[in-house]
């Protein structure tokens, strides 16, 4: 049977079908990954969203009853503070999943960059695919670690120079977006400071510096050209 969920727009929350699987594609012959399988049974499993600037994909504390991934656009997680500072967990692009959670309930908020298209997949028709296909079962488990990986990567950027932290980002960026040397940033100056746990002034001032030093060149707020990966790569250490 199909399962209904209920998806966000502006303060509208209209039902959409998820479809059932009818079939599922042969994933791994040699115990492999195919990835291109594995994407196609995902698109069997779920629905395409899309999601306007700004608008709330999950909040916290919510069920966490589904998995994301971003087919187009980009999507932040984020946590507000007591204080009402708002810490940015990560940032999502084509191809990236979240919404992967150690538990039952989101411990942080998603909301789309810009105008984001998502596919939104049942995470308990995962889970029982997972049970019957070792290859699915192997994929999750290394969704898992590399969530715990970017966990502890957090954990080190947040101690380091304000410097080391922007040049860890932008050549972040850059094997992310796979795009050369010129970034073309989805998110503001704000969410890179939110993320990097800087203020906005000091992100900025860092960007200005590291453009004196001829590491990278700024045509535009969102345009970033890496003119100096070496240099940048010995200030991420």
């Amino acid at each position: 049977m199909s399962t209904q969920i209920a998806i966000r727009t502006g303060t509208i929350y209209p039902p959409v079908q998820v479809r059932s699987v009818p079939s599922i594609p042969n994933l791994a012959c040699d115990g492999a990954i195919d990835a291109e399988a594995l994407d196609q049974t995902m698109q069997l499993m779920g629905a395409t969203m899309v999601y306007s600037r700004n608008s709330e994909i999950f909040g916290e504390n919510e069920p966490a009853d589904y998995l994301y991934k971003v087919v187009s656009g980009c999507a932040r997680t984020y946590k507000i503070l007591s204080d009402r500072r708002r810490q940015i967990g990560g940032f999502y692009l084509p191809g990236d999943i979240f919404g992967l959670e150690f538990a039952d309930e989101h411990t942080l908020s998603a909301e789309a960059i810009a105008d984001t298209k998502v596919l939104v997949i049942k995470r308990r028709a995962l889970n029982a695919l997972a049970g019957r296909d070792a290859s699915v079962s192997r994929q999750l488990f290394a969704l898992s670690n590399r969530e715990l990986r970017q966990m502890q990567k957090r954990v080190l950027l947040l101690i380091k120079s304000a410097q080391e932290r922007v040049a860890s980002f932008l050549l972040e960026m850059a094997e992310r977006m796979s795009v050369g040397n010129a970034i073309e940033l989805p998110m503001s100056r704000q969410d890179i400071a939110d993320y990097l746990g800087l203020t906005i002034e000091t992100v900025s001032r860092t960007l200005t510096s590291l453009e004196c030093a001829a590491a990278i060149e700024v045509p535009t707020s969102r345009r970033i050209v890496l003119r100096n990966r070496s240099a940048l790569r010995r200030l991420n250490g």
